[in-house]
This record gives C-alpha cells, structure tokens and sequence, in this order.
C-alpha cells in the first residue's frame, strides 16, 4: 500500500488509504487575507482538537469560471504572501492548484502539495511540470474521464520523479449540467495504488447550471462524504466558508464554516470503523 508523505521535517502527513483520514478543507477561491486566515485558524483548531491531519486548500485564480467576467481571486502574487501568514499562524500544510507549466516552480516553494485541476487532468507538461517540482501531486479525475483512465495521468507523474501521487475522485458528467459521483469508482482508483481523495463539493455541484455560473445542492455533501469514507479511503476534500452565499465562486456547494467541525467529526468516525473493518478482512 503507497503512503505518499506532503510536507517536510518535523511536519509531515502520511497518506494511504489505510492511514486515518486526511482532511483538505478550505474555501474554494482565494477571495482576501482576513477571509483565508479566518478559515485556517478554525482548521488548525479542528486539527488539534479532533487529533486528525488536516490541510489548507485554496485556490488563488479560479481560471476556469464559466464567465468570462466572473471574479478569479486574488491571484498568485498575494496568494503566496497568505500562503506564508497561514504556514507562520498555524501548523497547517497547504495545498493549491496550478493551471500553467510556470507557475509550478514558483508555486512549489509556498506550498506542500500541488494540485491539477480536473479540467486539466489529461495536460501532459502541467502533470510533469508539477511532479518535477519534488512535491508530491494531487490529480484530481476529470468529469469526463472513467477511474481506470486515471492510470495514465498518474503514471505521467511518477514517470517524472514526482514525490508521490493522490488522486481526487469528485464525479462523472451525467448528461448537461449535472455531475454524479459512482462510488464504485474509488474501489477502482485505490487500484492504481494511489491514495484516493473524494471530494463531495464537486460531486454536489452543477457545472455552469446557472447559465453564467455554476450552481448546486449542498444537502447532498454530507451524505455523500459519508457513503465515500465508509469505503475505506485516504481523505475527503471540502471546501467551506464563512459565509457561503457569499462566496465568489462555488457558494452552493460550499459549507458553513461554523459547521465543519461537527462534520469532520462524524467522518473520522466512520473512517476508524471502516478502516477496523478492512484491517480484519
């Protein structure tokens, strides 16, 4: 079973998909400072609390917005000076995408974990760009791909030294504007013998369902996190904020902030029970 290792020294998280849970939780775009330290000070709170592993996520350029008009974020240069504030404050690991071969490299330097996004899930020299960085990479499956054509993205990466290979499972396309998770799916992906993240944000959302913007159902999150969890899986991904009606982007599938914890909770319950179960089969 392949523990990939995200961060350095004395801070480190080993990821299986026997280990305890992993949580990557953070709001879906990187809108101010006072917003990401606000959401990192309640994740590193969870974190000591719950005693689980638990990274930041954001991202700092939403480049793939349905709208060509529709707000990106605060973009890479003032992401990396929040990116170290939170690293200072807190004892969190970060994680961000990148959408271009460029930004690896300097990206890389801020964070502990690069991310592909999943429309970009096929680019060739994003993966090898990212994986030739030396950390570890996070692949997130495209909606149009089946789990087992994930093999090749994933050998893309290590074929050019990456430190270690996630991948994200967060939904196929199921007809026009609406995604659909298979559950089946993490079973095949804990096949390619990388550790398998579900991400039931994506999984809840959909695709451009409002004309100009995406939409989605956010009653649909927590049960569907649950029902992945229960499989047997290295981490669960979720994006929340404050104040999710407000969010820049993806408001609808994001959770309340304040009610993150009591959801994180129920998951490393059922993650202990799950991985109980499998230890004795």
């Amino acid at each position: 079973m392949t523990t990939v290792t995200v961060g350095h020294g004395l801070r480190n998280i080993g990821l299986s998909n026997r280990s305890p849970l992993t949580v990557i939780a953070g709001p879906c775009a990187l809108e101010s400072r006072d917003m990401a330290l606000e959401v990192a000070t309640e994740l590193a709170n969870i974190q000591d609390q719950l005693c689980l592993n638990v990274i930041f996520k954001a991202s700092f350029d939403k480049a793939n917005r349905t709208s060509g008009a529709a707000p990106r974020g605060v973009g890479l240069d003032a992401a990396l000076s929040i990116f170290h504030e939170i690293k200072t404050r807190t004892s969190l690991l970060i994680t961000t995408d990148v959408h271009e071969t460029a930004q690896c490299a300097r990206v890389a330097t801020h964070v502990d974990l690069l991310q592909i996004p999943a429309l970009l899930s096929r680019q060739t020299d994003l993966i090898i760009a990212a994986a030739q960085t030396g950390l570890p990479v996070n692949i997130k499956k495209g909606p149009f791909m089946a789990p087992q054509d994930m093999q090749h993205a994933i050998e893309k990466a290590r074929h050019h030294s990456a430190r270690g290979v996630i991948v994200t499972e967060r939904g196929a396309c199921f007809g026009y504007n609406n995604l659909v998770a298979d559950m089946r799916s993490l079973e095949v992906l804990k096949e390619t013998n990388a550790p398998v993240i579900f991400d039931p944000c994506h999984a809840a959302q959909y695709p451009s369902g409002q004309g100009q913007a995406s939409s989605g159902d956010r009653r649909f999150i927590a049960p569907l996190a649950r029902a992945a969890v229960a499989i047997g899986i290295a981490g669960i991904f979720i994006e929340t904020h404050p104040d999710p009606d407000k969010a820049i982007s993806d408001g609808a599938t994001q959770i309340p902030l304040k009610t993150l914890a009591q959801l994180v909770k129920e998951l490393s319950a059922f993650d202990k029970i799950a991985k109980k179960l499998e230890s004795h089969d």
